[in-house]
């Protein structure tokens, strides 16, 4: 049976495999399947992703949002959540939430054996900035006259 919007089967989205991320961080997202369900419904002010994160890959770097919330649930397999206060298992049925302006960044990593599947949510604020809480990572985020443009946090290029 196929469905017509406002209804969608997911699995109909084409897949993407994609990061702004410079390398070296690049390859430890990449690769990863994102289907762009927000988008593909003609949603303009929330985003929806269905992520399938194989295993060994990061979902991002550790990272917190100025105006965006994010809803992370778990779908399929388990997935380690990385905050400030350490690493914790999230499994199927289970979720996360970020506040906007949270200091707290947050990470997402597949160390199991089998590709895990979340879908992920956020407004989308044309304000927003990601700040980088990791200090082994040296990143900057330059929107919104640069939307997407990663620098050094000096501000030079890669």
């Amino acid at each position: 049976m196929s469905l017509t919007r406002p209804a969608l089967d997911p699995r109909s989205v084409q897949p993407v495999s994609h990061s702004g991320y410079p390398e070296p961080y690049r390859s430890r997202v990449l690769p990863r399947e994102v289907r762009r369900l927000g988008d593909a419904l003609g949603l303009t002010r929330i985003g929806v992703n269905l992520v399938t994160l194989l295993p060994g890959k990061e979902s991002s770097m550790r990272h917190w949002h100025t105006h965006e919330d994010e809803f992370v649930l778990v779908l399929q397999g388990e997935l380690s959540l990385r905050t400030d206060a350490g690493e914790q298992q999230l499994s199927a049925g289970q979720c996360a939430g970020f506040p906007a302006g949270s200091e707290d960044g947050h990470q997402l990593l597949n160390r199991g054996s089998r590709p895990a599947v979340y879908l992920v949510m956020s407004n989308r604020h044309p304000e927003d900035t990601a700040h980088y809480a990791d200090p082994d990572v040296d990143l900057r985020w330059n929107p919104p006259d640069a939307r997407g443009r990663f620098t050094r946090r000096d501000g030079s290029p890669y």
